[in-house]
């Protein structure tokens, strides 16, 4: 089965239905969203602490984020002139409004939201050609974020995501769900059951339909979360998906902006090595076992915490004084290639890597044209 079709968010067209998730910090910027935008999908820069490398980012990590914005966008339209690239803006962001606001002025085609439901994301954008599209993983969220929406915006998402148990980095789903889904196993995907989880997208789509009839306009929607290979992307067609969002993936490519220690840190994992992990802020995340990983969970099991030596005002519920360690620090250190100091976020599937391919590989096997 070829997957050729175009996918088109009101009036753009990407050539191929593969949007590139946003991975923070430093994993997605301009290379990676450039070059798959350039190979025909949509490429998606995260925010996420998006300036961590400016000069000035740990004395004012805010204007180093928002200066970052428009210079990554303007180096990933210089790879894809003719190309889709966006923002992955998470909700739980502290200033949340200025981040979407500068992405909106330096000219983004779409911004995906989740980390929290993007309530205020229709306000932000207005007047402005930008695209707008929340993340969700229940049809309870679709039903919130699109009737709230439609109640004081009286509009719809232009594109929606169904973020799965079996994504990477922080997941929308309590530690029982993954349990329930079997997604919080160590030998991940194996034991999934993706049955159960299939009957949520159902119930999802049924949210959007039921919106789409409002509205009478189409509402595309974009699965992801352990999309790996075509035979991901077939079954996510199957179940009326428009599209989907494949992250892990794309971060053993030649593009990516990751450096070379951490894409070998996906190629050197066993399924073993995969596993949920807490989030300073409360929320389960997946990552690889690392020797970072294990002195923060022995310290748990001992009570302790790490001593938080600066806050770069990352999330907006994150207090210093009652973390275990600093998410920030962890996953800029990650992006810099300090891996024994960094938290790995990644997808259920990573440790099926075994070699550094091209984004244009990746995306020409994904829509079944090789």
């Amino acid at each position: 089965m070829s997957i050729m079709k175009a996918l088109k968010i009101g009036d753009l067209t990407a050539k191929y239905p593969i949007i590139q998730g946003g991975m923070g910090v430093g994993i997605s910027l301009h290379s990676l969203a450039g070059a798959v935008a350039k190979a025909g999908g949509i490429g998606i820069i995260s925010t996420a602490q998006i300036g961590f490398k400016d000069p000035e980012f740990l004395k004012a990590p805010m204007e180093a984020n928002l200066r970052a914005i428009g210079e990554e966008l303007k180096k990933a339209r210089e790879i894809a002139p003719k190309g889709i690239i966006g923002f992955n803006i998470m909700v739980a962001t502290r200033n949340y409004a200025q981040y979407v606001k500068e992405a909106v002025k330096a000219g983004a085609d779409i911004i995906i939201s989740g980390a929290g439901l993007p309530v205020s994301l229709p306000e932000l954008v207005e007047g402005a050609k930008t695209k707008i599209a929340p993340i969700v993983s229940t049809a309870k969220s679709a039903m919130v974020i699109c009737k709230m929406w439609d109640r004081k915006y009286k509009r719809i998402p232009d594109l929606l995501v169904i973020e799965g148990p079996l994504a990477g980095g922080h997941l929308g789903f309590s530690r029982e769900d993954l349990s329930r889904y079997g997604a919080d196993t160590k030998d991940v995907p194996h034991t999934y059951h993706q049955d159960l989880y299939d009957e949520e997208i159902r119930g999802i789509m049924k949210v959007v339909k039921q919106f789409e009839e409002k509205y009478q306009k189409h509402i595309p929607v974009a699965i992801a979360g352990g999309i790996y290979t075509r035979a991901d992307v077939e079954h996510a067609m199957e179940l009326g998906a428009d599209a989907v969002q494949v992250a892990t993936r794309f971060v053993t490519t030649e593009e990516c902006d990751a450096p070379e220690s951490y894409k070998q840190a996906y190629i050197n994992a066993k399924a073993e090595d995969i596993v949920i992990t807490q989030s300073p802020v409360g929320m389960p995340g997946r990552a690889i076992v690392n020797p970072f990983l294990e002195k923060i969970t022995a310290m748990k099991e001992r009570g302790e915490k790490a001593k938080i030596n600066h806050c770069y005002q990352c999330l907006e519920h994150c207090d210093p004084a009652n973390i275990p360690y600093c998410i920030t620090k962890a996953l800029s250190n990650a992006a810099e290639g300090t891996l024994n100091e960094a938290l790995l976020f990644c997808g259920s599937n990573a440790y099926r890597a075994d070699k550094i391919e091209t984004v244009e590989a990746v995306v020409q096997d994904l829509v079944g044209a090789v």
